[in-house]
């Protein structure tokens, strides 16, 4: 039970402490772990060349290159062994030929972890009988639109996000952002750029103090406050080439640079006020049937015991088959270079329909 109390106050302290400082590096992480199997396998190097229905996470001006009436996308994902678990879905529809608009919903949870604050009662004495259970979940809500332009291989969209996140029955938050992006197919090149949170997102969270106050003072913890926290913009820039080996052999190639500007991070290219943390993907197919990705990402320098530094870096690979309408992709993320964390598997679906003429 002692372990159990641990991770609880450890998790609501996770949720609790976003809110204090101005503008944490942070905040509303869960939307930058990434979406869909085949985009995860591929280290998230998608921004110039995703075309699916998770385009309106990754880049919705992607959202342009669906050619059916009607595309579904699923994802479910277990993370931390299993602790938490992350799924997604979204559905997009043709408004007309040059214009697409689809929605998604996103939750990222961990649920029935222990709540141990009325574990010891006011007499010194244990009652396992009060330990009760919440989740810790966070939510968002997207409503995304593109259309093709008068511009030759020019597209542009954007997405409205609705975030909610919420601790149990103590803490919740609720918040409002944009997302705008554009891509560009020169012959077998592709450009991309996305631009996250781009008006800055606002959180505004409300804690209920009368369900852990007394224990929050009684042990010497700060008690937190309403607060309104800040998600700054993040520009995402990526490249790639289509390369045809034969008529049956095919291969993507990108590379993209997230841009931040909430100070120096470790990344490959941190500094102050912007850093750049480079990312590459890339995608082996073989008669639009069967795909294999892989990809690098989270490169950067770790001190070592004696005072050096080492460069490390997080591999992913996916596989993915289509059958008809119907595509079926697997990824394994967080491939370390070390034993003490476990990878990811992520697995989608995706659905095309086309309505009958």
């Amino acid at each position: 039970m002692k372990i159990k109390s641990t991770i609880f106050l450890s998790l609501f302290s996770i949720a609790t402490l976003q809110s204090f400082g101005q503008a944490p590096k942070y905040s509303n992480e869960f939307l930058s772990i990434g979406v869909g199997a085949r985009a995860m396998g591929m280290s998230g190097a998608v921004a110039a060349s995703t075309s699916d229905a998770t385009s309106a996470f990754w880049n919705p001006a992607g959202l342009t290159q669906i050619t059916t009436d009607l595309q579904i996308a699923a994802m479910h994902a277990e993370l931390f062994a299993g602790i938490s678990k992350f799924d997604y879905a979204t559905v997009t529809t043709h408004i007309d030929d040059s214009r697409i608009m689809g929605f998604s919903i996103l939750r990222f949870g961990t649920d029935d972890i222990p709540n141990t604050l009325d574990l010891i009662d006011a007499s010194g004495n244990v009652d396992y009988s009060k330990v009760t259970s919440f989740a810790s979940a966070d939510y968002a809500f997207m409503f995304s639109y593109a259309k093709k332009t008068s511009v030759p291989g020019l597209n542009i969209g954007g997405s409205a996000k609705v975030i909610h996140r919420k601790a149990g029955d103590f803490a919740k938050a609720w918040g409002f952002g944009f997302d705008l992006g554009a891509q560009y197919k020169m012959d077998k090149w592709l450009l991309g750029v996305q631009a996250k949170d781009v008006t800055s997102t606002f959180n505004s969270w409300s804690y209920n103090t009368d369900l852990f106050s007394s224990q929050f003072a009684l042990t010497g913890n700060e008690i937190p406050k309403n607060s309104t926290e800040i998600t700054l913009p993040k520009l995402i820039f990526g490249a790639g080439r289509e390369f045809a080996f034969s008529s049956k052999i095919s291969c993507l190639v990108e590379l993209d640079a997230d841009m931040t500007f909430d100070g120096q991070r470790n990344v490959l290219i941190g500094s102050d006020p912007v850093s750049i943390d480079p990312h590459l993907g890339f995608e082996l197919g073989y008669n639009h049937f069967v795909f294999l990705r892989g990809g690098v990402q989270n490169i950067q320098k770790v001190k070592n015991y004696d005072g050096s530094s080492t460069t490390v870096m997080q591999p992913n690979l996916g596989l993915g088959i289509v059958l008809g309408k119907l595509s079926i992709d697997w990824a394994m993320a967080n491939i370390s270079q070390t034993q003490s964390i476990l990878a990811s598997n992520i697995f989608s679906l995706k659905l095309d329909i086309s309505k009958h003429k």
